[in-house]
């Protein structure tokens, strides 16, 4: 609890009544104080009831983004709702609207409405001047978007009081009728937003008497018939079936004039792509995780090790509450350094060890200040002055460096690796090399699928190419075999035998390991015992018929042979059912979908107490990591078995009714990926910081003993922890906010190192420097592994509520504190936060946080479990994929094409579309696609001859094939998991899968389109701001 009077408890905790926010008390925003921040600046005519229009010096023609394509030109922006001759109001989709609800400010006229409506501008930052023009007739009916352009972040630094770069969106006037047109009746109402009631608890106070709107109107799928009705996703439903009404025709909505992901990735690929990023300045903004760029370390972590949700943390506790920006970031200790950039330095001091500060432990780093010629040095965490031990002392330069700064890494570096002591060993010996132990379920359906005998084969191979240190030779990893049904079968394949041989454990209830010797080996040595084992296992279980699994004493063995072997280790456990034989960990079928969408749901993303519990802990005692490979056809409770791997830095697999054919090869890309990949064991976690904030919470594939230490069995280079920080006492904007995250980790070779990675950010007391460097990519990442844990506590509806407020209460905050007074009508979006609005739909959209009955609960859960550990490029790809035209490619250029918005919009029928979100792959083919492009990618006359059952495109031998694949193999190589590829036509009826991921589009089941959602998130700021 801070001294501020700032609530300390995270916006999901728990002892918070229904989820509350990081504030404490309800709060309202007054109306910002006109003469204290610039004048907003308007676009187009001047419009009674609204501000003159603009003076010189107001604009630059620079700075003029998404809004005029020749001078004097207004653009047209989406209409407002109007009344068509007395009939009830229309919406801009030309349905009729629900009948109107008394909003929270007092009733408007239809006069005081009209003159609310401004037309939508974006307005840039810095001076310059542009004269408004009225808009000729002739242009009226004809929009004039250019594409929005994203606004540097490269802006000096800001004078006290001064603004934020910002993005005005606001409601739009209408042009003189066209020919043949009535003219437009005076607007009576308007609705936008969600229905349902203002969220509980939502920070700020609701005025009395507000009665909810009713819901959305209901929209048309572009492809013919009607949306899904009710939105589960959201309290309240759409009214009743359309009305045809006659009137004039109404313009839609235009998606260009609204914050694109695609334009702000690619202006910052066009702004930063290519370049050198030097870590050597404090708090400022790295490029977007989709910019490829040259990171070169000079002082602080690498963005691919750390990234924020802002570099600059406000100095006081009450400011933080005030904006409701959650101060966190997302560390991937392990990320991968491409080879283009110097790998990680080891830095070993002999039997001494790391020098640390005496007081706070923290390790040295850029950060400490040697004075006293060098025989002291001042801890910046905590202020602590130490002593220099003799054998580290040197002088100190001109400026007070020493001498050897550029030769020592822990001194000139952002991140770097000690060799640890025997002091940081279990039991103060060295560690043994870990071992990987295989355990695959031979039941019925694994042996009649085919399954194992393809584990089997695959194994043969990929032993060759396990993990090994850098500079090794061979792995020291061991490795061990076990088979089960109802009980458990251990191989012993010890190098001097002629054939294995096989021990069985049929007492399941207490479970124990047969063999200790022979039963973990070199797989060199034992190589061709093992490759006998893997020849006679299908052959041993191939007329069996026992079809019931047990699950818990698996994990027990495992973890009971690599306690006998005192080393840490990965067991790979290939699973096909829910555990229903008798023994420990016992699950019933609990796929209740009746309780979806009331109080009890989250129980059904509760793991089933017990036995699993306590398998949790003893795993992460003693190192051991969990890798589950489900097969199911039927309900497995994944909430249960999937959360083993979760709290022990495993990862989880599914692979739902799996076919050979079709599935084959996506499982055995994922088992490579997953045994090859770098890894760490027995790993320990603490983040430090300089005083005045703390880490208060921690989210990822992570164990909690303590509130400071972060257990992992295992932690390899795809897994990511979100922290969470909170004030303890003010910051200084001088100092800044530096912190320090410390990884005591096994390599695969056995040695016991710490990995060590520093970061310095700024510190303000204006809000403005905050908005300017928020990430957005970073909060996506929080909020979503946030509501993905209170989700197992809270109601989804309270979680969902929660989102939107806090999405509302953050842009409002910026509005009132950050930008120029402007008409309530208009839409101020912060630059740097202008497309968060559409990643948190995505998120309200994503399975977990979607009520609906349709999705089984096992792909709820297994989504949730996944994004937990998900870094920041993971998250940003899997909630908003990338959707990518292929028809028109240049196959001569070596340049990944530009993505497109991801909604059914920007499809066409003569073109040919790749989306992937990291998860899944699509291949999409319009009716009138170009003949010549599927004869060169399929190899058929036509579109009708194309075979939609095929996972994986033909090697063809013409440049068009070749790129498409080469196009299709780089966005694989980019993700931890593989992807198998769907070939879709458009129309088919598989198509309806396809259209999910068009996340700026209506839900399928459930959620708003992007336009709505923003409606309803500017209604919900000016109900704030009044």
């Amino acid at each position: 609890m801070s001294q501020q009077g700032y609530v300390a408890a995270p916006p999901y905790s728990q002892t918070q009544p229904l989820y509350g926010h990081y504030g404490g008390s309800p709060q309202t925003f007054a109306p910002s104080q006109q003469g204290v921040l610039k004048t907003a600046s308007s676009v187009g005519p001047p419009v009674s009831g609204m501000p003159p229009p603009p003076g010189p010096n107001q604009f630059s023609l620079g700075n003029q983004y998404n809004g005029f394509s020749a001078a004097g030109t207004q653009p047209q922006r989406f209409l407002p709702t109007i009344a068509v001759g007395g009939q009830p109001p229309l919406s801009p989709y030309g349905q009729p609207l629900p009948t109107t609800y008394q909003n929270s400010a007092p009733p408007l006229s239809a006069q005081q409405l009209t003159n609310q409506m401004g037309a939508m501008q974006i307005s840039g930052y810095g001076p310059g001047a542009m004269q408004g023009s009225q808009l000729p007739p002739s242009l009226a009916a004809q929009p004039a978007f250019p594409p929005l352009a994203s606004q540097s972040m490269a802006h000096p630094p800001m004078p006290p009081g001064s603004h934020a770069p910002q993005m005005t969106l606001s409601s739009p006037t209408i042009g003189p009728p066209t020919m043949g047109t009535m003219p437009p009746g005076p607007p009576v109402g308007m609705q936008s937003g969600f229905p349902g009631p203002n969220p509980v608890n939502a920070g700020f106070q609701q005025p009395p008497g507000q009665v909810p709107p009713h819901g959305f109107p209901q929209q048309p799928g572009s492809f013919g018939g009607q949306m899904t009705g009710p939105q589960p996703g959201f309290p309240g439903a759409f009214p009743g079936g359309t009305t045809q009404m006659a009137g004039p025709q109404q313009k839609k909505l235009d998606p260009d004039s609204i914050p694109s992901i695609t334009q702000v990735i690619e202006d910052d690929k066009v702004r930063r792509g290519g370049q050198t990023y030097t870590t050597n300045t404090r708090g400022q903004v790295p490029p977007l995780v989709t910019t490829d760029c040259l990171v070169q370390d000079q002082g602080n972590a690498s963005p691919r090790f750390i990234r924020c949700t802002t570099y600059s943390f406000p100095c006081t506790a009450d400011l933080a509450k005030q904006c409701q920006v959650p101060l966190a970031a997302v560390i991937k200790p392990l990320a991968t350094v491409p080879q283009n950039e110097t790998p990680l330095y080891l830095v070993n001091h002999g039997e001494t060890g790391p020098i640390r500060c005496n007081r706070c432990k923290a390790y040295m780093c850029p950060l400490m200040q040697f004075i006293d010629g060098g025989r002291r040095y001042q801890c910046s965490f905590c202020s602590c002055v130490n002593e220099v031990p003799p054998f580290y002392f040197q002088h100190l330069d001109h400026v007070g460096r020493r001498l050897d700064y550029y030769e020592r890494p822990e001194l000139s570096l952002g991140s770097y690796e000690f060799i640890a002591t025997l002091d940081y060993c279990k039991n103060n010996r060295p560690a043994n090399p870990p071992a990987f132990i295989f355990m695959i379920d031979v039941s019925y359906s694994n042996i009649k699928s085919g399954l194992v005998k393809l584990i089997c084969e695959e194994l043969k191979t990929l032993l060759d190419k396990l993990p090994r240190e850098e500079q090794a030779e061979k792995s020291v990893i061991k490795v061990g075999f076990v088979t089960y049904n109802k009980i458990l079968h251990f191989y012993n394949v010890k190098s001097n035998l002629a054939q294995p041989q096989m021990l069985v454990v049929s007492d399941v209830s207490e479970m124990f390991v047969p063999l200790l010797d022979g039963f973990l080996v070199d797989f060199q040595e034992s190589q061709s015992v093992i490759n006998n084992l893997l020849d006679q296992i299908p052959e041993m279980f191939a007329d069996t018929n026992e079809s019931e699994t047990v699950f818990a004493p698996v994990i027990q063995a495992g973890m009971e042979a690599l306690k006998a072997a005192e080393c840490s280790g990965k067991l790979f456990i290939f699973q096909s059912s829910i555990p229903t034989a008798e023994a420990p960990g016992k699950l019933k079928n609990r796929d209740d979908r009746k309780l979806v969408n009331t109080e009890k749901e989250k129980t059904l993303f509760q793991p089933q107490k017990g036995v699993y519990e306590s398998l949790t802990k003893e795993c992460v005692a003693n190192s051991c990591c969990v890798d589950l490979f489900l097969f199911p056809s039927q309900f497995v409770d994944v909430a249960t078995l999937g959360d083993i791997p979760m709290h022990t830095g495993g990862a989880l697999y599914k692979y739902n009714n799996f076919q050979i054919q079709s599935d084959g090869d996506h499982f055995l890309s994922d088992l490579r990926k997953d045994v090859e990949k770098k890894i760490g064991f027995d790993a320990i976690m603490r983040i430090r910081t300089s005083t005045g904030f703390r880490a208060t919470d921690f989210f990822g594939a992570i164990y909690m003993n303590n509130t400071t230490d972060v257990e992992m069995a295992a932690v390899d280079c795809d897994k990511a922890v979100t922290v969470e920080f909170k004030h303890d006492d003010k910051l200084n904007e001088d100092t800044g906010a530096l912190m320090q995250c410390a990884l005591l980790y096994t390599t695969v070779g056995g040695q016991r190192r710490l990995r060590i990675h520093n970061l310095g950010l700024n510190c303000s007391s204006q809000l403005a420097d905050l908005y300017k460097s928020c990430e957005t990519d970073a909060l996506i990442n929080f909020f979503a592994k946030t509501a993905y844990r209170a989700m197992l506590n809270q109601p989804l509806k309270t979680v969902r509520e929660i989102l939107v407020n806090q999405t509302a209460h953050m842009l409002a905050c910026y509005r009132k504190h950050c930008a120029s007074p402007s008409s309530a009508s208009q839409l101020i979006l912060p630059d740097a936060m202008k497309i968060f609005p559409v990643y948190m739909n995505c998120l309200m959209k994503s399975y977990p946080l979607v009520g609906n009955p349709d999705i089984s609960i096992d792909e709820r859960a297994y989504q949730r479990q996944l994004v937990m550990s998900m870094d920041v490029a993971d998250s940003q790809a899997f909630f908003y994929p990338r959707l990518i035209p292929v028809h028109n490619i240049d196959v001569n250029s070596d340049v990944m094409p530009s993505a497109v918005r991801c909604s059914e919009e920007r499809l066409s029928e003569g073109g040919i579309f790749l989306l992937e979100n990291g998860k899944h792959m699509f291949l999409w083919l319009g009716l009138a696609s170009p003949p010549e492009a599927i004869q060169s990618i399929f190899n058929v006359p036509s579109f009708a001859h194309i075979n939609t059952e095929a996972t994986t495109l033909l090697e063809l031998d013409n440049p068009y094939s070749k790129k498409l694949r080469s196009i299709i193999d780089n966005i694989r190589r980019q993700r931890p998991h593989s992807m198998k590829l769907m070939i879709v036509k458009q129309k088919d009826k598989p198509e309806m899968i396809f259209r999910q991921f068009l996340v700026e589009d209506k839900g399928l089941y459930g959620g708003a389109s992007y336009m709505d959602f923003l409606c309803y998130v500017h209604k919900e700021i000016r109900q704030l701001l009044t």
